[in-house]
């Protein structure tokens, strides 16, 4: 099932290129008070959510995706999790780049561990990037993104994908600077999620998922999910030991080799088997 936000905040139904409104079906879920609860009661709620959505799809208005202003696929993820240099290709791009390096050393996954990106950075494909510091080198990075779907707290490699709902396309914007990553990633619009979520039941491994990414038709990266160092299962396992992962939360699975700069006016495109793709247009803030 593919699911995406769209318009005014409604939930559509992707069926090839078209979308049926099934907002009704959010009227099953549970009335709330302060304080709400945390995560995303959307994905929170997805597998009970499931047969209404179908059920509301028999008689829902079908719209062309065409045309659709496209939203991040989760309205209120409580944390983005970051996966860094986890790709081989990618390290060692980034050793011999001073653009990327930018002076500093570059330390391995397996020792810095991951990073926090604040969820205000979240936007959608059809939003766009603003460039925040023009004066700085502003990168694309595509990723997996797997959406937690339930509480993960100390849970093992092994059942570590059971705790995933569904998987996005991400770009991981960033500035190149001398500060900590989650400040310069964190800029508003420099995380772009869609173009909606695939239920993981479509995906099964994501293990095997070819990512590439153009800017205005130019190819910049071209990978396999198959090349990550640490992969999801490891990375939720990884996670959990130190925080708990709450319905909603978007983990970014770390970029390939290829990362660039990207100026206003310039059009990214990013692609991954299974999910589709989404075109995000660049502009100055």
């Amino acid at each position: 099932m593919k699911l995406c936000r769209f318009n005014d905040n409604q939930i559509g139904l992707v069926e090839g290129d078209q979308v049926l409104d099934v907002s009704a079906a959010l009227e099953a879920l549970p009335a709330y008070k302060y304080p709400l609860p945390r995560g995303d009661q959307l994905i929170a709620n997805l597998d009970m959510l499931r047969p209404k959505i179908l059920e509301a799809a028999k008689s829902a208005n079908r719209f062309p995706l065409a045309g659709l202003t496209l939203h991040a696929p989760v309205a209120n993820p409580g944390k983005v999790v970051a996966a860094p240099v986890n790709y081989q290709a990618h390290y060692d791009e980034a050793e011999v780049d001073p653009g990327i390096r930018f002076g500093k050393e570059i330390v391995k996954i397996q020792t810095i561990g991951l990073f926090l990106k604040a969820t205000s950075s979240v936007r959608g494909p059809s939003y766009g990037v603003e460039i925040n510091h023009p004066d700085r080198r502003n990168d694309h990075e595509i990723e997996l993104v797997a959406i937690i779907g339930k509480p993960a707290r100390r849970v093992s490699v092994e059942n570590a994908l059971d705790h995933v709902a569904a998987y996005c396309i991400g770009l991981d914007m960033t500035v190149r600077g001398v500060e900590e990553r989650s400040m310069r990633k964190s800029i508003d619009t420099y995380t772009v999620m869609g173009p909606w979520l695939t239920t993981a039941d479509e995906i099964g491994d994501p293990h095997n998922l070819q990512l590439t990414l153009t800017v205005n038709g130019e190819p910049r990266q071209s990978n396999n999910t198959a090349n990550l160092l640490i992969k999801v299962r490891e990375l939720i396992s990884w996670a959990s030991n130190w925080y708990t992962l709450q319905p909603g939360d978007l983990f970014m699975t770390g970029t390939p080799d290829g990362v660039g700069p990207v100026v206003p006016g310039d059009t990214i495109d990013a692609r991954i088997d299974k999910l589709g793709s989404m075109q995000v247009k660049v502009r100055a803030a």
